[in-house]
C-alpha cells in the first residue's frame, strides 16, 4: 500500500486531553499547510510515536491523563528515529520551573495558556522553522 509521497514529512502530532485547544492548535497547523494527527492523550501519542516516526513536529499538553507531555519528549530523545522532531510544550501551569523542565526534557518551544490565536501561529512557526530538511515556505 505504498503511495507516492514526497520525501518531506508535512504531518504534525497534536496531543491534549481538551478537545478545544486540540482543535484549535489542529486549526493553525492546517493553515500553515501541515496535515493533523490528533491524539487525546499521552498514551495515545506513545502508541503513535512508536508506530510512526514520520512527523514534521509534534505539539503536546503538558498534563494529560496516562502519561504526561514531558515524559512523552523525554521518551522522544532518547528514540533515534524521533530525537530530531522538534516538540512543543503547551500548559496552563505557571511557573518557570515547568519552562525549564520542559527545555530539560527537549522541548524545542513553550507556549502558555492561555494564548491568543496570532501567538500559537507565531509560536508554530518558530517550531516549523526547526524542522530538519525542510524548507519553510511559509511568509510571514
Amino acid at each position: 500500500m505504498s503511495h507516492p509521497q514526497p520525501e518531506k514529512t508535512r504531518r504534525v502530532l497534536v496531543a491534549d486531553d481538551d478537545p478545544v485547544i486540540r482543535r484549535l492548535v489542529a486549526n493553525v497547523v492546517l493553515k500553515e499547510n501541515y496535515a493533523v494527527v490528533e491524539v487525546s492523550d499521552g498514551r495515545e501519542a506513545y502508541r503513535v510515536l512508536q508506530n510512526d516516526a514520520n512527523f514534521s513536529a509534534a505539539i503536546f499538553d503538558m498534563m494529560m491523563p496516562h502519561l504526561q507531555g514531558l515524559e512523552i519528549i523525554r521518551y522522544m530523545r532518547t528514540e533515534k528515529r524521533l530525537m530530531k522532531i522538534p516538540a512543543m510544550m503547551i500548559t496552563s501551569e505557571t511557573g518557570l520551573k515547568l519552562m525549564v523542565d520542559s527545555f530539560s526534557a527537549g522541548a524545542t518551544v513553550f507556549l502558555p495558556k492561555p494564548f491568543s490565536f496570532e501567538r500559537l501561529q507565531l509560536t508554530l512557526r518558530m517550531l516549523l522553522a526547526r524542522v530538519p530538511q525542510v524548507e519553510n515556505s511559509v511568509n510571514a
